[in-house]
């Protein structure tokens, strides 16, 4: 019977995923007891108790089942008719906690089969060298093909203004009767292929301003009833001579509105405007029966004007401005031209120099490029991969330099070290 009871016992302990189980035998005396070996050791010293203890393995860990008890204390025979709940009877707590017991199975117990690889230099260095070599391929794959993209690009906002005016270009673009056309010429120096996109470029311009940013409605670009909806977002274009502003707020107020037209020649290179923006855009965010009203009627102009007869689901250069940019310097879709550019072309640019970007000192340019796979010219892509790549081959090298020359002590449970 006292095998019954320990046997019991040890199952019940284990079960229950315990660390260290006491339970009295009889009344008083000895107690049965479950520990891992180390709990075991440290009961032992500091309860200075006998133990009577049997050895098992469970679970990858040593334990031992038994009993403890006081020095000169006789333990009494464990049998079911001693006084005192017996370890194989089932008390009110016990029924509760094995009622609340979750399932036993191998995997909410993560006692699933499972394979753990020893990350030892020769297989580090397996490892990390092919994917250095992948990323170097691919840097170089992006950077190719971003080689392959034509693309022009011509500040003017300082040769657009006369001369006698650059010591004060607001006053300049701030005056309606001054003549604000220039013209650029721009040398194609590769053959471009059509489409041939136009963007222009600002630069310090940081259209991420949370206020900016927030400063539109809308509710009100998608239905025509909700006109003065959400109008708190868009001051101070929210209302002009006491009715709403359809688009209100700064973003749109600040429209973009220099023009370029561009001639090859005596031939003149028309510029498509359709299909610019977001299509998501034209179809839900800006609505078909929503047209502009008292638009830029203040007495401080911020940027271009819209057409009243149009509805904003077809005022594309609108879309493409409201589409806020995350950094301060950006492009933004002006149009296509669908010829090919021949190299050695001069092409003639007509920048109608409108927009004032000179009260805060920023920037603008016209910009023509072809697109590649990847979209435009850029080589940050391909740079990063390639930096990628060389910190891997890198740290390869040093492991294997390591291998090679710094002895690694084998350890019968890793393998060999190196072979």
């Amino acid at each position: 019977m006292q095998n019954v009871a320990l046997l019991t016992f040890w199952k019940l302990c284990i079960e229950g995923s315990r660390s260290i189980s006491k339970q009295k035998t009889a009344g008083t005396g000895p107690m049965l007891l479950c520990c891992a070996a180390e709990d075991c050791q440290h009961h032992i010293m500091h309860t200075r108790s006998l133990p009577l203890l049997f050895p098992r393995r469970s679970e990858g860990q040593d334990w031992f089942i038994g009993t403890f008890s006081s020095p000169g204390t006789t333990m009494p025979p464990v049998n079911s008719n001693a006084a005192g709940p017996s370890p194989t009877q089932d008390g009110p707590a016990d029924t509760t906690k094995k009622r609340n017991k979750p399932q036993y199975n191998q995997f909410t117990q993560q006692e699933l089969p499972a394979c753990k690889p020893v990350l030892t230099l020769p297989v580090t260095i397996a490892m990390i060298a092919p994917v250095g070599i992948i990323f170097i391929l691919i840097g170089l794959g992006c950077i190719a093909t971003s080689n392959k993209v034509v693309e022009l690009a011509n500040r003017y906002e300082t040769a657009c203004v006369p001369e006698n005016m650059r010591n004060n270009p607001v006053a300049y673009i701030q005056n309606p009767s001054e003549d604000k056309s220039c013209t650029r010429v721009l040398k194609v120096p590769r053959d471009m292929k059509k489409p041939i996109y136009i963007y222009y470029q600002l630069d310090r311009f940081y259209q991420n301003h949370r206020r900016y940013a927030r400063s539109r409605s809308i509710r009100q670009l998608s239905d025509p009833k909700m006109a003065s909806a959400d109008s708190r977002l868009c001051k101070p274009e929210a209302t002009a001579d006491g009715g709403p502003i359809v688009p209100c707020g700064l973003v749109a107020w600040s429209l973009f509105n220099d023009t370029y037209s561009f001639a090859r020649g005596n031939e003149t290179l028309e510029v498509d405007k359709r299909g610019i923006s977001w299509r998501s855009d034209r179809n839900r965010l800006f609505g078909k029966h929503v047209y502009p009203r008292n638009f830029q009627s203040g007495g401080l102009i911020g940027g271009g004007t819209l057409d009243p007869r149009t509805p904003l689901s077809e005022q594309e250069d609108l879309m493409v401005w409201m589409r806020t940019a995350a950094m301060p310097k950006f492009r933004k879709l002006y149009g296509r031209i669908e010829v090919d550019l021949r190299a050695g072309d001069l092409i003639q640019v007509t920048v109608m120099n409108n927009y004032n970007t000179y009260s805060f000192g920023g920037r603008k340019a016209v910009v023509l490029s072809t697109a590649g796979v990847l979209g435009g010219k850029s080589t940050f892509l391909g740079r990063a991969y390639l930096a990628g790549g060389a910190a891997c081959l890198g740290l390869a090298l040093v492991l294997a330099l390591l291998w090679l020359l710094v002895p690694i002590k084998e350890e019968p449970y890793l393998g060999p070290a190196r072979r």
